[in-house]
């Protein structure tokens, strides 16, 4: 009597399992092994496990009687599945599926850091009024702490040679003067205030790309500009803090930075931010030195570090100096990656917010006392910044838009 095999393969027909006798072919198959996935085989009318028909030729724990010319693929084993090898691609983390996640982190950190930097600026600046000094401070706990990362390998120094340094000159020389001078007007009148002269920095940049780089400037750019100018000239006839020396220095500070930003255009290299952002601010340290020696080391030397000190003593002194220059380089850096991450509507919205943020909680944390005439300036001024900032972007997007086309 024959029994028939029946699997998802050709039908065959084999011998009853017997005793190996005379001349008949045999051959050797081992104990029931791997999953056969196919799972519909079929022995003397019962299902059987796909494992029992998985059998390998090579072991002689098992005698089956079968004639010369069997088809073995018959009972071959199957090849193993995707799940079965072990290859799934692993799972994609939860930062990975929600990236917002991280960019709302970096921008929360921003914001953050500079409101932090400062409030803690200018309480400094109410017990050691010293700008220069101070300044110095910033670039050098910036520049202790390029030092150390470099160190470590966090990042890899890039290497720089005459030529590159040559053109980072020009770059560091503005950015120096540009900080120092915000760093006297924000020692002047009120951080509030301060940031809303300094809103002027579009209308520079502007001015420089027109008349300067030769760049032709749209007219809606230039009407967008018209608010900011109304609203700071607003702002500072009202302003209960201003002063001449707070004013002129934030406004010389705009003009300082709208050069840096056309110098820096002019010294485009491959080097990375964060390389290029620690070789100018070592620059930039050994140009503020000298005139705070100048200017302010008598006068510290006589009395501003022991005034400082009797006034809050030493603990705290060098502690909110520290503190101030680690806020003020680790701001810059990571604002510098925020908008790396960015296209760059966000990165204009993001800048106008920032601003938004510090006048507000410096005059919430200070108690600032403002006119309505100020308060409606300021904000006719930061109306404006936002409009030209989305205006601007949009240029520059259609601009790239039409160089990949």
């Amino acid at each position: 009597m024959e029994s028939r095999i029946f699997s998802s393969g050709p039908t065959t027909t084999v011998p009853r399992l017997t005793k190996p006798a005379g001349r008949v072919n045999t051959i050797a198959v081992s104990s029931p092994a791997t999953l056969n996935t196919t799972g519909g085989n079929l022995i003397w009318g019962r299902q059987l496990r796909p494992s029992l028909l998985n059998l390998n030729f090579s072991s002689p724990s098992l005698l089956v009687s079968t004639p010369a010319n069997l088809d073995r693929n018959v009972l071959k084993p199957c090849a193993a599945t995707a799940s079965d090898s072990g290859g799934d691609a692993a799972p994609e983390s939860f930062l990975a599926k929600n990236p917002w996640l991280t960019t709302g982190f970096f921008f929360f950190m921003w914001y953050f850091l500079n409101v932090i930097f400062n409030i803690l600026n200018k309480k400094i600046y109410n017990y050691f009024p010293y700008p220069y000094f101070v300044s110095v401070i910033h670039l050098a706990v910036g520049v202790v702490y390029c030092l150390g990362s470099w160190a470590v390998g966090l990042p890899k120094r890039a290497p720089i040679d005459s030529n590159l340094l040559k053109l980072l000159i020009p770059v560091a020389l503005c950015h120096a003067l540009g900080h120092v001078t915000s760093n006297v007007s924000f020692a002047a009148v009120a951080v509030s205030f301060t940031h809303t002269v300094k809103a002027l920095e579009p209308f520079f940049n502007a001015a420089a790309s027109q008349f300067i780089l030769g760049q032709p400037i749209p007219i809606t750019l230039w009407l967008s500009l018209a608010p900011v100018v109304i609203g700071v000239s607003m702002a500072s006839l009202t302003e209960l803090s201003f002063n001449w020396l707070g004013f002129i220095s934030a406004m010389i500070s705009n003009i300082s930075f709208t050069y840096r930003s056309i110098y820096s255009k002019k010294a485009m290299t491959g080097m990375d931010s964060t390389n290029l952002y620690a070789y100018i601010s070592i620059i930039a340290l050994f140009v503020c030195i000298p005139p705070a020696i100048i200017l302010e080391g008598p006068q510290l030397l006589k009395h501003g570090f022991s005034d400082a000190i009797a006034k809050v003593g030493m603990t705290k002194f060098v502690s909110d100096l520290f503190w101030v220059g680690m806020f003020y380089h680790l701001y810059n850096q990571l604002a510098t990656n925020t908008l790396e991450r960015v296209a760059p509507l966000t990165h204009a919205v993001g800048n106008v917010l920032k601003r938004v943020f510090v006048i507000g909680f410096s005059i919430v944390v200070f108690g600032n006392k403002i006119s309505t005439q100020t308060a409606i300036g300021t904000s006719i001024a930061i109306a404006g910044v936002a409009i030209y900032s989305l205006i601007k972007a949009k240029i520059e997007e259609e601009k790239r838009n039409l160089k990949s086309a």
